[in-house]
């Protein structure tokens, strides 16, 4: 009985600590739609910076 109590100790403490990717999904699940309109924030203004860009590097090509 104690060998098993043991071995239960060693297995804690042997398991690495949760990943980068689990806890960040484990925070985005408890905020929800907070989350979303981050993401979303976020999505417009990478797009909104790629076309900004893309209408300031257009080259002009003479007719």
């Amino acid at each position: 009985m104690s060998n098993k109590i043991i071995s239960d100790e060693i297995a804690q403490k042997a398991s690495p600590p949760p990943s980068f990717v689990k806890l960040a999904m484990k925070n985005m699940v408890r905020k929800g739609s907070q989350s979303l309109s981050h993401f979303g924030l976020t999505a417009l203004g990478f797009l909104g910076f790629i076309l900004l860009v893309a209408v300031i590097g257009k080259p002009h090509i003479p007719q």
